[in-house]
């Protein structure tokens, strides 16, 4: 099992825990497939109306050394990245990732209450890496 996050004091793995992933997913075609395709290669529909192609959000282990940026995507996704809350052509979700929060391991040795969606998108996100 790929452990990816650090949850509360049982470290649950995420990407091993298929209701996160299964869940993420679903989050992933509402939210993200538009733009970054069904795939998560950016070449979604909407994509070719947008300024800049969005991320090929499949290769963002590969483009990090191996490691997948968990802190980065979720911070990317809801618009604390740019410290407003919208960035780009990319919307912030931060509205739609409320609710009820899991502890998660940052690597800065705190453990950071987040939302559960964003955490689940996070672990689908993380699934899909080539």
């Amino acid at each position: 099992m790929r452990v990816i996050l650090a949850i509360s004091v049982a470290a649950l793995g995420l990407t091993g825990c298929t209701g996160e992933v299964e869940t993420g997913r679903s989050s992933f075609g509402d939210l993200c497939a538009g733009c970054h395709g069904a795939s998560g290669q950016g070449d979604g529909p909407m994509a070719m109306g947008l300024p800049e192609r969005p991320a090929d959000l499949t290769r963002l282990s590969a483009a990090n050394g191996g490691v997948f940026p968990l802190v980065a995507v979720m911070s990317k996704i809801d618009g604390y990245a740019k410290g407003t809350p919208h960035h780009g052509a990319m919307p912030a979700f931060w509205p739609l990732l409320e609710g009820r929060t899991v502890l998660v391991k940052t690597g800065d040795g705190v453990l950071t209450p987040t939302p559960q969606p964003l955490v689940s998108l996070a672990a689908y996100i993380e699934s899909i890496q080539r």
